[in-house]
């Protein structure tokens, strides 16, 4: 089966325009509600109704079938690192949608970071064990609807909406670390 690595090109860079709640996340990775029970703000607010979780991970094959073609897609940790910052300069942090279908309102990204140690980042104080290189985001869910869909474990984690190219295959001489751990991948889902 195909492994085909998604980028960002310079000329037409578009990258991702819409966060989708889903129940199923193509990357596996669910996020978590936290609510004034997990963590205290003081005085702020009486709930923080924040949904937290993995936009991208590095490396992650991702199914996918159009028509009989059956293949796998990944991202680098540069195309992470580029289209969450795409994602920003663009104005994009109120764009959601729920399974891809319905656009929403009242769901707004308010955090974003690229975990650079998995040890001293935000997501182990929450138990969240994603790699070096993800995309994480909080998404302050003001959709009452939303928000009671994510508690009731209905909508479990984030997908992103996007437009990106196709890479070309390098040679093997070229790969890195984690390039050549795709290609022993590749080897296996063949």
């Amino acid at each position: 089966m195909k492994l085909i690595e998604l980028i960002l090109d310079d000329d037409e860079a578009i990258g991702v325009e819409k966060i989708s709640v889903v129940a199923n996340g193509a990357i596996e990775s669910d996020f978590i509600a936290l609510n004034n029970q997990e963590i205290k703000l003081a005085e702020i607010s009486k709930e923080k109704r924040l949904l937290m979780g993995a936009l991208l991970i590095p490396n992650k094959p991702i199914y996918r079938k159009s028509g009989d073609d059956e293949y796998y897609i990944f991202f680098s940790k540069d195309t992470i690192a580029k289209a969450s910052q795409l994602y920003l300069q663009n104005g994009n942090q109120s764009e959601a949608t729920l399974e891809h279908n319905e656009n929403l309102k009242g769901l707004t990204l308010v955090e974003s970071w690229i975990v650079e140690d998995k040890a001293k980042d935000k997501t182990a104080l929450y138990g969240l064990d994603v790699p070096v290189g993800t995309w994480m985001g909080s998404v302050k869910c003001d959709n009452d609807e939303v928000y009671q869909m994510a508690k009731d474990g209905v909508v479990k984690g984030f997908s992103i909406e996007g437009y990106f190219a196709d890479k070309l295959e390098k040679p093997k001489a070229e790969l890195s670390a984690d390039q050549k751990q795709l290609e022993e991948l590749k080897k296996i889902l063949s």
